[in-house]
């Protein structure tokens, strides 16, 4: 068995939280899970091995409202998934704004998280 350590705690996204590649303005998947330092992907289109992308989603602030957050990303690694065309890939965040990775840290730690 493999142990696993990560340091950033991690919040599962209950509702669907859609991602957008900002490079070329194309959804490319949903949110699985969330953390100040990456993101799980469930992605509705090919990825590439070892590639930087830019991406935005929407999350709820304290007030209910959506805030937009954008990261740059790498990608760090793909697996299949059991629907046909959708792969879950984990990504690693190089690039946060100081004033989007406040939204995040506020999502992350606000009511109702379920954390992994």
């Amino acid at each position: 068995m493999i142990d696993e350590f990560r340091r950033a705690r991690r919040r599962k996204v209950a509702d669907t939280v859609i991602v957008v590649d900002t490079m070329v303005d194309a959804v490319v998947g949903r949110l699985g899970n969330l953390s100040e330092t990456g993101m799980l992907l469930m992605a509705n289109t090919a990825m590439h091995e070892d590639a930087l992308y830019q991406f935005r989603f929407n999350l709820n602030d304290p007030h209910g409202r959506e805030a937009p957050i954008e990261v740059g990303a790498h990608l760090l690694w793909q697996d299949a998934a059991h629907a046909s065309g959708q792969r879950w890939s984990g990504f690693r965040f190089i690039t946060v704004p100081d004033e989007h990775m406040k939204q995040l840290r506020e999502w992350i730690d606000g009511p109702g998280g379920q954390y992994e």
